[in-house]
């Protein structure tokens, strides 16, 4: 039966905000040193007659999405174009209901065949992950509206009192484990969500550990340069480092040096990311065994190991277990949806990555199967600045995390969000290793831009 607060979409409006890294940021063989964000404002009405607008923002992270090597160029003004497409079909998708039903529709139902015929004809395809990603903006901006127009917080809208279908009309649980009848995501969801949270720190493959790395070309911009210098300032507890995956020696070199940097300044967590390199779990257990013989303290600080193999899990099923045997081991890049996650389970995957720029109703759905089938969460950064932040805290504030958020946009441009961090600073730093999200409150993801000023 269809309720008061369902939503039709009116009108999606799209633009791009150029933003430039104070410092390089290597993913895998390339470098970010910009990026473009796709911003959506999207009007809706709901079946009371009541309007009202949501916002959603995503980072199209070209060198994450899509590796690849035809120029950036190329791939950039793709994933734009995709993305202008997006902003017709959602305007004009018909229908009405609650916003994570809408959503899931269009990604389950009209989005893989967009993509198809978008492909046609190119040199090579736009990923499925890229895809996600441009349709995440969109996404996200249907759940705001969603909130704002029926006056509620996103997250207390995900339960029978707003949702028509419970979660058995979307996913298909493995037999006497998990049942999802009668189920709906706010039975998933943390019931009184944290209003601070640890904060992970990216250590990127460039990024400067102590003063015998510098140059001299560094920025002078009154942010840290130096790994050192950012955990005093910060206060932080938790190091996520990225490695190569195709060079044992330099990322074995890698976790020694920032786990004796963690050891110094009293760090307690450390993880791995491989970046979707690597081959075989050999390479990652050999890694993990050295460091245990060699330096056992720091082998304790590691809290899990991030996406170590290729992200087309379904052309790479390998059998994980050896990995997770000695650490908890989550997908990331990998989990595009709840399937995925479903075969990464049975391929031996004990954790799940979840990333607001997947979509917040995907977003959703795999924190639902993995809880039910007692996989751990993380939520993992795109390097989100301005209003992309405000979702991506939100979703590890209610999943109940393995531990806090990955929250890296104040070390690549920090300058991008001072207008939202007017109202929101304690989203946009990090004190005492911890992000403060308080003041995110209010109807839709609480982003509060009637407060903000141009800066």
């Amino acid at each position: 039966m269809a309720k008061p607060t369902d939503i039709i979409i009116q009108s999606t409006e799209l633009e791009f905000l150029p933003v430039e890294t104070r410092v390089p940021l290597k993913f895998g063989a390339e470098t970010l040193t910009s990026v473009t964000c796709a911003r959506v404002k999207m009007s809706v009405r709901n079946t009371l007659g009541d309007e009202a607008n949501g916002w959603g923002e995503t980072p199209l992270s070209v060198q994450w999405v899509w590796p690849s090597d035809i120029t950036y160029k190329i791939r950039h003004e793709h994933l734009k174009e995709f993305c202008r497409l997006l902003a017709v079909e959602y305007g004009e998708l018909s229908g009405s209901g609650h916003a994570f039903e809408l959503g899931h529709d269009f990604l389950f139902g009209k989005l893989p065949a967009l993509l198809e015929q978008f492909n046609a004809g190119k040199e090579e395809a736009v990923p499925w992950l890229a895809a996600l990603v441009c349709a995440s903006a969109f996404d996200i901006a249907l759940h705001d509206a969603f909130g704002m127009v029926n006056e509620v917080p996103v997250y207390e809208t995900y339960g029978f009192e707003y949702m028509n279908r419970d979660l058995s009309s979307y996913l298909e649980p493995v037999p006497g484990i998990a049942d999802f009848e009668n189920k709906y995501p706010a039975d998933f969801l943390v019931k009184s969500p944290p209003e601070f949270l640890p904060a992970w720190h990216l250590v990127g493959g460039l990024d400067l550990l102590d003063e015998s790395e510098l140059t001299g070309d560094e920025p002078d911009d009154g942010y840290p340069v130096l790994l050192e210098d950012w955990i005093r300032r910060d206060g932080l507890n938790c190091l996520k480092i990225k490695l190569r995956g195709n060079d044992a020696a330099w990322d074995y070199g890698r976790l020694v040096r920032v786990g004796g940097i963690a050891r110094r300044m009293d760090v307690d967590w450390l993880t791995t990311d491989f970046n979707c390199t690597v081959m075989d779990p050999i390479y990652v257990n050999r890694i993990l065994d050295q460091l245990l013989h060699q330096h056992p303290d720091i082998y304790g600080r590691i809290l899990y190991v991030e996406q170590p193999f290729p992200y087309e899990l379904e052309d790479h099923q390998m059998n994980v277990r050896s990995v997770s045997a000695r650490k908890p081991l989550f997908m990331d890049e990998s989990a595009h949806d709840w399937r995925q996650v479903r075969l990464g389970w049975k391929l031996g995957w004990t954790g799940v990555a979840l990333k607001t720029c997947k979509t917040q109703t995907g977003a959703l759905l795999s924190l639902c199967w993995a809880k039910a089938h007692g996989m751990t969460l993380m939520v993992q950064d795109l390097t989100n600045p301005m209003l992309a932040q405000v979702p991506h805290v939100l979703l590890a504030a209610h999943s109940g995390t393995i531990m806090g958020v990955e929250t890296n946009g104040m070390q690549f441009y920090p300058e991008a969000s001072k207008r939202e961090a007017q109202v929101h600073p304690g989203i946009y730093q990090r004190r005492n290793g911890m992000v403060n999200f308080s003041t995110v409150t209010g109807p839709g993801f609480g982003y509060r831009i009637d407060e903000m000023t141009i800066s």
